[in-house]
């Protein structure tokens, strides 16, 4: 119903508004006259739109790098290839850029955690190992010796 109402007085409401009251120049940009601000307001209007632009350029920036960072502390944690990309978008933002709080307890969190229970590694180094296959050689020999005395066919 909206539908037919608006295709019925859509016509005739546009005949009635007019097209003499735009005030776009003729090239199509905005001036002070289109947005019915005198010369003033619409100088510092456009100020206010530039000066919002280069502050989320710089945030947008900001965020780039930050990830950039995350992504050489886990290359750096993983022992992967280092990235000219990541390294380039920390520069462009003033070089130094620090991890999100939340991000940098989480990698001290992991570090923490690494530090208290050693690495596998570290414990590797303690096992001895010719110990361990005799035991596991003569476990064999049991369970064998078990099996043919249980089982006739063997």
């Amino acid at each position: 119903m909206a539908f037919m109402l608006k295709k019925v007085m859509g016509s005739s409401m546009r005949s009635l508004g007019g097209d003499a009251e735009r005030k776009d120049s003729p090239d199509g940009k905005e001036t002070p006259q289109s947005k019915g601000l005198t010369r003033e307001e619409f100088e510092e209007y456009q100020r206010q739109l530039v000066e919002e632009k280069i502050e989320r350029d710089h945030n947008f920036a900001q965020k780039k790098a930050e990830r950039a960072t995350v992504r050489l502390h886990m290359r750096e944690k993983y022992q992967l290839p280092q990235s000219e990309k990541d390294e380039s978008q920390i520069q462009m933002v003033g070089g130094e850029v620090e991890l999100p709080q939340d991000l940098a307890k989480m990698v001290q969190d992991d570090e923490d955690e690494e530090e208290a229970n050693g690495s596998l590694f570290g414990m590797l180094q303690d096992v001895d190992f010719d110990a361990l296959k005799t035991k596991a050689q003569g476990t064999l020999t049991e369970v064998k010796r078990a099996a043919e005395d249980k089982c006739t066919v063997m």
